[in-house]
């Protein structure tokens, strides 16, 4: 037996601009009787009783607006909830277990969030019944019996308080504007803590400013204090790792380990290194984007992550990946033997309250080239030095090529669709875009889309595929993966990593997240000095020399996983950390 879903996107359907093709070519219609009709709010309406699953209206909608999917019929009785008539389901719960990080790891848009909401008890599940209110009653009826009702039991009796950390912390500037810091800290919790958590998070510069003058990094490290500050039973993370540096997202690693030894805490987070790190077991949640959502069950979160990374779950006989993502069991060549593309002499920008200086360097013909390092140590100034948007206070680069640049924060000031944009850049004369770009970037799903209501997420895709179109010689993206989900931003590097050993140009990758760094370099150049204060960057080295300076400076020791090769972070002070240390190996083992 087959459950049916079919679910249409009411933001995407124009029934003004088509002509109801999903109506006039349904064979159900054809054949008398209503499988589609048009509903009250002038949107239609598609019967999943009476839906054969032929797909002709998904195939003939001209805005993408419908999706019909077929998924076994056992999973009916694990739905948890809808959202309306063809809209969103999701199906399982994950259990938080107590002393422990709980997971949970899958694409955007597949009801990581609401899972969630869910289990804080700010969302009562309907399971599917749209026609009636929902009840705590009617959940707790249908769990009966199993760990899941003793958990949302003690939800729903406010025995359980909880703490939750907001997924978009870049709202909390506007919603406390005018606000100080140390103010809004100090009232969520016991003052010792905050003051141990202002500490060891480093906001002590920032305690009193206003929320409006934090960055992202700030507002999520401030974020994150006042969710552990607050006396709470269960602990909710939602991307705890959005705008932070590796140095910053150890620290935040370490302070909701230490949290966890003592109480539930669930995290939702796409930065697999961290997750690795921070997680004990792991949910997988597959499904379609918008569609539906499935909690898997738990795994060890070493094995959620390698299954992750294989695209497919044994136990459901599930394929959500196309292709395996694995990672090179060695580095890359010690030397780049190209011709050199571009020399830049000793760099300085002095900004009067902040300067950046770097050696000298060669970038080569087709040689990718990871820049790594804490915020605000001038890597993004050194990129825009490279791309001619800021001059040098003093230093040389040699040679004039064709840059294309994606900046770290993007705005695109423009009225009408990504195809209108991607029009205006002229992608059809980009020999590669439909063969390496369209597909692995999912510019496709969002083609119709109004740039305006593009998600950051969305944007980034968008951003990434211009820069790439566009005829240079060198590449310059800043921070690719931001905003981006894990299966995202393996794709993203791949893409990149693919263009430029296809067309032999070369790039350079400003990013945070050590998976996508791994995947698109060849080479390093690495960022340290004091934040916000004074940068120095070196390089570029080879790919191993430079994860070892960067992962010494971190204070983080790297091995590879025997099954796929990805990096793995060692745990502090165990025997191959220690080992590692000895032989100044931060990085590989």
């Amino acid at each position: 037996m087959v459950l049916r879903i079919a679910v249409h996107n009411k933001d995407k359907c124009a029934p003004k601009k088509c002509a109801l093709e999903c109506i006039n070519y349904c064979p159900v219609n054809r054949m008398g009787a209503e499988c589609i009709i048009m509903g009250e709010k002038g949107k239609p309406i598609i019967s999943e009783e009476l839906c054969i699953g032929c797909g002709i209206c998904v195939h003939k909608c001209p805005f993408d607006a419908i999706v019909i999917v077929g998924l076994p019929d056992a999973l009916s009785e694990d739905l948890v909830h809808q959202y309306g008539v063809n809209d969103f389901r999701l199906f399982r719960l994950p259990i938080p277990k107590d002393r422990m990080v709980t997971g949970l790891l899958g694409m955007n848009g597949i009801g990581k969030t609401t899972v969630v909401n869910i289990l804080a008890g700010y969302i009562i599940p309907n399971l599917g019944v749209l026609h009636t209110e929902p009840s705590w009653d009617a959940v707790l009826d249908k769990y009966s019996g199993t760990e899941i009702a003793g958990y949302l039991k003690k939800i729903t009796d406010e025995k359980l308080k909880v703490s939750m950390k907001p997924q978009y912390v870049d709202k909390l500037a506007s919603l406390y504007k005018g606000k100080r810091v140390d103010d809004l800290l100090f009232s969520t919790g016991e003052e010792k803590e905050i003051e141990r958590l202002i500490g060891e998070l480093d906001l002590k510069p920032v305690v009193k400013s206003r929320m409006e003058e934090l960055s992202g990094g700030e507002l999520q490290r401030m974020a994150i204090t006042a969710t552990i500050a607050k006396d709470a039973d269960v602990y909710f993370f939602d991307e705890p790792s959005s705008y932070l540096d590796i140095h910053q997202r150890m620290k935040v690693s370490e302070v909701i380990q230490k949290l966890a030894e003592n109480k539930p805490v669930v995290v939702i987070e796409h930065d697999l290194a961290a997750l690795d790190f921070l997680a004990g077991n792991v949910h997988l949640m597959y499904g379609e984007k918008g569609a539906y959502g499935v909690v898997a069950y738990p795994r060890g979160v070493r094995t959620a992550i390698n299954t992750y990374l294989s695209g497919y779950l044994r136990e459901e006989n599930i394929r959500f990946r196309d292709k395996e993502i694995r990672f090179e069991a060695h580095p890359p060549r010690k030397t780049w033997d190209t011709a050199p593309l571009l020399h830049f002499g000793e760099l300085v920008k002095d900004f009067g309250n902040f300067k950046v200086e770097t050696g000298g360097g060669i970038i080569h013909i087709g040689e990718s080239i990871g820049v790594v390092g804490a915020n605000a140590t001038g890597k993004t100034t050194f990129v825009k030095m490279l791309a001619g948007v800021l001059e040098p206070t003093n230093g040389w680069i040699s040679e004039s090529v064709a840059v294309s640049y994606k900046p770290q924060y993007i705005s695109v000031d423009m009225h009408g669709t990504v195809e209108d944009l991607l029009a205006i850049a002229e992608v059809e004369k980009c020999p590669y875009f439909d063969s390496e770009l369209r597909r692995p970037l999912e510019i496709d799903p969002i083609i119709r889309k109004d740039v305006e209501r593009l998600s950051g997420g969305e944007l980034q895709r968008v951003a990434i595929a211009l820069a790439l179109v566009k005829n240079a010689f060198l590449y310059l993206l800043d921070e690719p993966s931001a905003y981006l989900d894990s299966n995202q931003r393996m794709e993203a590097a791949r893409t990149i990593r693919r263009v430029m050993e296809k067309t032999g140009k070369s790039a350079l990758i400003v990013d945070h997240d050590v998976y996508f760094i791994d995947l698109v370099s060849d080479s390093l150049m690495v960022f340290t000095g004091e934040p916000s204060v004074h940068g120095i960057g070196s390089g570029p080295y080879h790919l191993r020399e430079g994860m070892n300076r960067f992962l010494r400076d971190v204070d983080v020791t790297f091995r590879r996983d025997p099954d796929t090769k990805r990096p793995r972070i060692n745990k502090r002070g165990s025997t191959l950390d220690r080992e590692q240390r000895s032989k100044g190996e931060y990085y590989y083992g």
